[in-house]
């Protein structure tokens, strides 16, 4: 989270309020802030912390960049034991009343369960400059990395503890917002199941320093793939 202090209890809640519905053993929700996040949200979670014990506030003072506070968060749910790992946009850009889709979804044999603005019922409510850069790269990630997922670029998405184990073991490169594309693309050969989600984020447009980052990672791993086929 960063910057979300309107909704940053309410959203944890509403989250927790949705794993509630099913007889988990236990639930753990792992809330990552960084130095991006300016105004009161850590102390309003550190504060809901004492009264709410599944909630726990990770705060990563040294991250780098969105993809190192994800992967923080991925480290910690894996190194607190969890067999499942969802991952989730705060502040409502993601609604928590897809959670239940996304476990029932999770059948045995699957190994990931992909959120998607395109498929058949998603939407997305951003501006259409990302929607234009989510399609296109989806349709050029499919092309030169041989995915077939609807979405390439969505961050709404639950794992098994194998899955995402061997995306971490694997590697993430990506600093921006194109990890999320590089974690998909090391899923291609795992069972993976895309659901239907809608996405309220995306009010501004993406710089052009995300956008040639995402370029750079892109043709890097267009070349690792035609490397292996040699």
């Amino acid at each position: 989270m960063a910057n979300e202090e309107a909704t940053a209890v309410r959203f944890v809640e509403s989250v927790l309020e949705e794993c509630a519905r099913f007889p988990f053993r236990s639930i753990r929700m792992f809330v990552v802030i960084d130095r991006a996040s300016l105004d009161a949200t850590r102390t309003l979670l550190v504060r809901h912390q004492s009264i709410q014990p599944t909630l726990r506030v990770v705060w990563a003072p040294d991250t780098r960049g969105v993809a190192a506070a994800y992967i923080r968060g991925y480290r910690e749910a894996i190194a607190a034991g969890s067999d499942w790992i969802l991952e989730i946009d705060a502040g409502f850009s993601h609604s928590p009343q897809a959670i239940p889709a996304f476990i029932a979804a999770m059948s045995p044999g699957v190994d990931c369960v992909f959120g998607s603005r395109f498929k058949a019922g998603g939407k997305s409510y951003g501006t259409a400059q990302r929607r234009i850069l989510s399609r296109g790269g989806t349709a050029v990630t499919n092309l030169l990395l041989g995915t077939r997922l609807s979405d390439m670029t969505s961050g709404f998405q639950l794992f098994s503890r194998a899955a995402l184990e061997s995306v971490l073991t694997r590697g993430i490169r990506s600093t921006g917002p194109f990890f999320q594309t590089e974690m998909k693309a090391s899923c291609r050969r795992m069972r993976a199941v895309e659901i239907p989600i809608e996405y309220r984020g995306g009010s501004r447009n993406l710089g052009w320093g995300p956008v040639g980052e995402s370029l750079v990672n892109l043709g890097r791993l267009g070349l690792e793939r035609a490397r292996r086929r040699l």
